[in-house]
């Protein structure tokens, strides 16, 4: 590798440090270099407020957000489609859940009306909103088309 690659800033999962990784070395499944531990899981990871501005802000990969509660009948049949979603778009995306019974704060922040909503956040912004539950092959689609878009 050069020594002037650039380095994509990742945030692990796990201790929410920030780690630098070489892009090309994403898909062998790299660890954190605070806790050891993947720093993909092939799994949505559940974020509270903190963690959620955390990952958004300091992360240099794609970041798909499903804005979800317990009691919603359609977000609970989407999570499986969202689940196989994760283990697609990892390493290029990560995938993760707001419940918004817990997080408040952020269903406010980005207006959340409807739930199921996914957004898709790229360099700290918010780039797209698709509300309703979607299957697996459409998730990944779409995606896919908003973070080339960017």
């Amino acid at each position: 590798m050069s020594m002037t690659a650039p380095f994509l800033h990742i945030v692990c999962p796990h201790c929410h440090t920030t780690n630098r990784v070489a892009p090309d070395h994403l898909e062998r499944a790299p660890d954190c270099g605070r806790c050891h531990q993947p720093l993909f899981t092939g799994q949505p990871l559940a974020l509270d407020e903190q963690a959620f501005d955390r990952h958004v802000t300091r992360s240099d990969v794609p970041l798909l957000v499903d804005f979800w509660a317990p009691w919603c009948g359609p977000c609970r049949m989407m999570a499986p489609a969202f689940e196989a979603a994760a283990r697609q778009l990892e390493p290029r995306f990560r995938l993760a859940k707001v419940n918004t019974e817990e997080a408040q704060g952020l269903a406010l922040r980005y207006q959340i009306r409807s739930i199921p909503t996914l957004m898709l956040f790229v360099g700290g912004q918010a780039v797209a909103r698709q509300a309703g539950a979607m299957g697996q092959g459409d998730i990944v689609r779409w995606a896919q088309a908003h973070a080339q878009a960017r």
